[in-house]
């Protein structure tokens, strides 16, 4: 009974460790492998680096971006250097309903 007392901390331990550091990291590197596997061009995107355009050609590997409106400049990035894909419609950013005109508080 001691023995297995004697095992129970190292176990414990391990399974939070799992918890915390591994599980969490397996399902991030899953996100950005299906975020890079979607990619499409026109898709708006941010890299690593914080560079913003717009994806105007993809092949295997890497990813031609668009960084100003007229597109007159395009750079190529590896596809795994891409931070996130930049929603046109985020929820959260649709504007807020006007205040009242009578300049009063509603309390």
């Amino acid at each position: 009974m001691e023995e297995f007392t004697g095992l129970l901390l190292p176990i414990a331990f391990l399974a939070v460790l799992y918890l915390l550091l591994i599980r969490p990291q397996q399902k991030r590197r899953k996100q950005q492998e299906h975020m890079v596997r979607t990619l499409e061009v026109g898709d708006d995107i941010v890299t690593i680096g914080g560079l913003h355009g717009r994806v105007v050609a993809l092949t295997d590997d890497s990813m031609d971006i668009a960084v100003d409106a007229d597109e007159d400049v395009i750079m190529r990035y590896e596809r795994s250097s891409l931070a996130r894909i930049v929603a046109d419609d985020v929820p959260g950013d649709a504007p807020e309903d006007e205040p009242d005109d009578d300049g009063g508080d509603q309390t």
